[in-house]
C-alpha cells in the first residue's frame, strides 16, 4: 500500500493551502486526493463566468437543503465546488477577510489562538493586494484586486448614498476600517479568476514531494483502533487504499468532512448503527452547528443604463467578449458583487449586523430543453439591493442518509429559527428601505418591482423574506471547534476530539459563522492549520 506523510483530502480553499504549506521544505510526501477534475476551464477562469458553473454538475456538488416552513417549504439549493479549488473556483471571488469581533468571538469560547491579532498575521502571509493602478503590495500568492476603477458607474450613486446617510465608504474593505459602504475588492490577477488552486496548488506541484490525484472518489477514513492511519478512496472504477505515516487530515469543506466522518464510523452513535456502520468513535456534534448567512434582494429598473444594457444582447454579450479577451476588461473580468459592506441597521447596535450587496445588473434564470439553468440579465437597465444578517444564532445540522458513500447527505439548515433571526430580517428590510429612498437611489430609480419594500409592513417583510430569501452559499461549522469534546469535534489546533492522527482543516471549524463571506477566514484557518500541523511534526 502506498505510503505518505499526509493525506490531505480535498483540494478547495484549505486544501490547496494545506498542499503548499505541507510540501514545503522538501521534509515531507504529502497526497491530496480530489473528487473533481481539472480547474483549466474557461468559465471557471472569467470572473463572471461562474454564473454558468452554478448549475454544471460537472464541477458541482448541487447540494439541496430542507428549510422546512422557514422558508415557506421551499428547498434550498446549495452549490459547492467539485473541482480543483473547490468553491474559490466556482464562487462570486469577493474577498472579506471578516470583521475583528468575529475572531474576537472565536477567542472567547475559549480557542486560544484564534484572536483576530493571530488571525490578522495570517492574511498577511498570503494576501497579494493590487491597487487600482495595478500596483502590487508584495509577491504573496492569493491576489486581492481593487477594481473600483473598471466598476460600472452605478457605483457613484451608491458611494452618494452612504453620504447621504451619514455612513463611510471605502475601496479597502479588508483595511483597518472595513465598517461601512465600500467597493468589492476580488480574487482576480489581471482580469482571470484566482482561487486556491491557482495561487497554491499549481505552483505547489512543480515539487516531487507533492502528489495529487482527481478524480478520486473517498469512501471512508482507515482506523486502526482510535488511530486514523489512511483513507480508502474509488478512481477510475477500482476501490485503493494509502497510509499515513504521520495524519489524515480533512480539508472537504462544511459538507462532506463531517460526511466523511460519518460514513467512516465517527458521529452520532445512533446515526451510525442506524445504517449499519461500525462505530469509531461517538461525537454527538460531527453534523451539528451548521450556520449559514441567508439573503433577498430587492430589484429595481433604473433611469440610467446599467450592466443589462451592456450584456443583454447578443452583439453587447460578443462585444464584452472581445474587450476581455483583447484587454482582460471590461464586466466579464469583475464579479457582479461590485459594492456592499458591512453596516450597522440601526446606530444603537454594538457592531456592523448586515452585509449589504450592490449589485449593476439584474437576471433571471432560464432553461432550454435538457441544458441546465443559466442566468442571464434581464431585458431593462436593472439593479439589484441585497441583504444578509451576519451573524445567525439559529443552528442547523446534516446527517448522511444511508452507508453508501455516493448518496448525498440531508441537510437542514434551520433558518430562522429564533426571534433574534426574524428580528434581524426586519431590521435588515427597514435599513434597505432608507437606502432606496436617499436622494442618489431616488434619482437612481425609475420603478421599483414587486415585491416593493416601500409598502410592507414589518410582517410583511418577515413574510416575504421567507418566500424569497435564499443562501449566500456560506455553510460552516459542522464539525465545530471548541474545548468542549461532547458539544465540539476540533480542539484549538484542528485534532478531532478522542481521536488520533486525525484532523480537520476548512470552513466546518468555524466555531461561529464569520460577518461575511467565508473563502477568505477558510484560506486564513488553512494556514493556521498548517502550522499546527508542522509544529506537531517537529
Amino acid at each position: 500500500m502506498p505510503e505518505f506523510d499526509y493525506i490531505v483530502v480535498g483540494a478547495g480553499s484549505a486544501g490547496c493551502v494545506l498542499a503548499d504549506k505541507l510540501s514545503e521544505g522538501g521534509c515531507h510526501r504529502v497526497l491530496v486526493l480530489e473528487a473533481g477534475g481539472t480547474d483549466r476551464r474557461f468559465w471557471i477562469k472569467v470572473p463572471i463566468g461562474y454564473g454558468r458553473t452554478f448549475h454544471d454538475q460537472s464541477v458541482n456538488w448541487m447540494y439541496s437543503a430542507s428549510t422546512g416552513q422557514a422558508l415557506d417549504g421551499q428547498d434550498s439549493y446549495w452549490p459547492r465546488g467539485k473541482v480543483l479549488g473547490g468553491s474559490s473556483s466556482i464562487n462570486a471571488m469577493c474577498h472579506a477577510r471578516g470583521l475583528a469581533t468575529d475572531f474576537e468571538d472565536w477567542r472567547a469560547l475559549g480557542n486560544t489562538g484564534w484572536g483576530w491579532q493571530e488571525a490578522l498575521a495570517q492574511y498577511a502571509r498570503f494576501e497579494r493586494f493590487v491597487g487600482v493602478d495595478g500596483i502590487e503590495e508584495n509577491d504573496n500568492p492569493l491576489y486581492v484586486s481593487n477594481v473600483y476603477d473598471q466598476m460600472h458607474p452605478l457605483k457613484h450613486y451608491f458611494r452618494r448614498a452612504a453620504q447621504e446617510m451619514d455612513i463611510p465608504y471605502t475601496q479597502n474593505m479588508n483595511g483597518d476600517n472595513p465598517e461601512g459602504f465600500a467597493a468589492y475588492q476580488i480574487n482576480t490577477r489581471g482580469g482571470v479568476r484566482c482561487s486556491s488552486a491557482d495561487a497554491f496548488l499549481r505552483p505547489a506541484l512543480k515539487r516531487k514531494n507533492l502528489s495529487l490525484r482527481s478524480r478520486a472518489q473517498v469512501n471512508r477514513i482507515v482506523f486502526e483502533g482510535k488511530r486514523a492511519v489512511g483513507i480508502e478512496y474509488q478512481h477510475r472504477g477500482a476501490t485503493q487504499q494509502v497510509r499515513a505515516r504521520r495524519e489524515v487530515i480533512l480539508a472537504a469543506g462544511a459538507i462532506n468532512s463531517p460526511v466523511l466522518l460519518q460514513q467512516s464510523g465517527v458521529g452520532p452513535a445512533w446515526l451510525l448503527r442506524q445504517h449499519g456502520i461500525d462505530v469509531v468513535h461517538h461525537s454527538a456534534a460531527v453534523g451539528q452547528n451548521l450556520q449559514d448567512h441567508l439573503a433577498v434582494s430587492y430589484n429595481y429598473i433604473a433611469n440610467v443604463p446599467t450592466l443589462n444594457d451592456e450584456l443583454y444582447s447578443w452583439a453587447g454579450k460578443l462585444w464584452a467578449g472581445i474587450k476581455y479577451v483583447a484587454f482582460r476588461r471590461g464586466p466579464l473580468s469583475l464579479s457582479v458583487n461590485q459594492n456592499g459592506g458591512f453596516v450597522r441597521s440601526t446606530p444603537g447596535r454594538d457592531r456592523p449586523d448586515l452585509q449589504l450587496y450592490f449589485n449593476p445588473i439584474s437576471y433571471s434564470t432560464s432553461q432550454t430543453g435538457n441544458s441546465r439553468p443559466v442566468m442571464n440579465p434581464d431585458p431593462y437597465p436593472g439593479f439589484i439591493l441585497s441583504f444578509q444578517p451576519c451573524r445567525s444564532t439559529s443552528r442547523g445540522k446534516l446527517q448522511i442518509r444511508s452507508a453508501n458513500p455516493r448518496d448525498k447527505p440531508d441537510i437542514f439548515p434551520n433558518y430562522l429559527a429564533t426571534d433574534k433571526d426574524v428580528l434581524d430580517v426586519i431590521a435588515g428590510g427597514r435599513f434597505v428601505r432608507r437606502l432606496a429612498q436617499t436622494p442618489a437611489m431616488r434619482e437612481l430609480i425609475k420603478e421599483t418591482l414587486e415585491p416593493c419594500l416601500e409598502n410592507m409592513s414589518d410582517d410583511d417583510i418577515v413574510a416575504d423574506f421567507r418566500a424569497r430569501a435564499g443562501t449566500v452559499f456560506h455553510p460552516t461549522s459542522t464539525c465545530m471547534m471548541g474545548v468542549d469534546a461532547a458539544t465540539c469535534v476540533v480542539d484549538p489546533r484542528l485534532k478531532v476530539h478522542g481521536l488520533e492522527q486525525l484532523r480537520v482543516v476548512d470552513a466546518s471549524i468555524f466555531p461561529t459563522l464569520t460577518s461575511g463571506n467565508t473563502n477568505a477566514p477558510t484560506v486564513m484557518v488553512a494556514h493556521q492549520g498548517a502550522d499546527f500541523i508542522l509544529a506537531d511534526a517537529r
